[in-house]
């Protein structure tokens, strides 16, 4: 078992790859390009990603070259050449396939931002994003010719001035997220759009809209919460309509969505942290031991204990 704690943070991302310590602003900031022989030393991110976790800090993520999956909050996503991806704090993150054979000619390019220096920025990042790209629906986008010469340009100018005697790197640096922060708007924004044209036919608005603002709850409440009563109040809605709105929006029952993220969370709680199994039956509100045993069997075919040592 892994000692690291189940929110994994810059900092521990810096001591798993210590290449990307030549671009950072302490550990607040980090942006760098991997790729041949350095993207193999940075294979232990890539190892640590394969259970789920969750890093404390927002993500930008550029692959270049390269073919990877990566589940978000229980969604699969296939990430391949020119694609652009952004994770916001508090999303469930687990790389489920990438080819260690040809992982040498992988090229990527990834920012990683720590909450406190985007609480710093006169900018509500998260909020933007939540608004106009509902990252809980679609974090990932192919970016075109001119999009890729921008992010490039953004990321060279970054790099100058972090590699420069500048005394305000910080402040500087803060300036320039501002800036791509609104050009990312409306690059996610108008992708978004174009997908919305080509799936208005096949699902509902109004299904789509209670779908991701469930899962958001889910996400949020899951490990004290897990009677349909409770979310369809949030949602000022009856528990059986909620029920088949979930159902017709995803072809997965509500419960069974609840039940997805609890697992998640323990398996996560069981091979990141060293706390006692009552201990963790206590953090999501199980009863007792017997019954978070009997659940986490019946979802894994495992025991807490198996699954820890396995």
């Amino acid at each position: 078992m892994t000692d690291a704690p189940q929110t994994i943070d810059l900092q521990q991302i810096k001591a798993l790859a210590p290449i990307i310590e030549e671009m950072s602003i302490g550990n607040d900031f980090v942006i760098c390009e991997v790729s041949g022989k350095r993207m193999e030393k940075s294979e232990a991110i890539l190892k640590t990603l394969q259970y789920p976790v969750r890093f404390d800090g927002f993500i930008i993520f550029y692959l270049k070259k390269g073919h990877f999956t990566i589940d978000v909050n229980l969604n699969s996503y296939e990430l391949r050449e020119n694609s652009l991806m952004i994770q916001v704090p508090g999303n469930i993150i687990k790389v489920t396939k990438f080819n260690e054979e040809r992982l040498g000619d992988a090229e990527m390019i990834f920012v990683l931002i720590s909450k406190e220096f985007m609480s710093g920025i006169r900018f509500d990042f998260l909020k933007v994003f939540q608004d106009s790209m509902r990252l809980l629906d679609n974090p990932c986008i192919t970016l075109d010719e001119s999009q890729i010469a921008l992010a490039n340009d953004y990321f060279n100018l970054a790099r100058k001035i972090i590699s420069a005697p500048f005394t305000n790197k910080r402040e500087i640096i803060g300036s320039l997220l501002t800036s791509l922060t609104y050009l990312s708007t409306d690059v996610w924004k108008q992708k978004i759009d174009e997908a919305r044209k080509k799936t208005d036919s096949q699902r509902n608005a109004r299904l789509n809209q209670v779908f991701e603002r469930f899962i958001a709850l889910v996400n949020e409440y899951h490990c004290s919460e897990r009677g349909m009563a409770f979310y369809a109040d949030k949602l000022c809605l009856t528990p059986k309509y909620l029920s088949k709105l979930i159902k017709q929006a995803s072809g997965r029952s509500a419960p069974d969505w609840i039940d997805e993220f609890v697992i998640l969370e323990a398996k996560n709680l069981l091979k990141y942290t060293n706390m006692a199994i009552k201990e963790i039956v206590f953090q999501l509100h199980f009863p007792n031991q017997s019954v978070f045993y009997k659940f986490f069997k019946a979802h894994t075919g495992m025991t807490p204990s198996e699954y820890r040592n396995g």
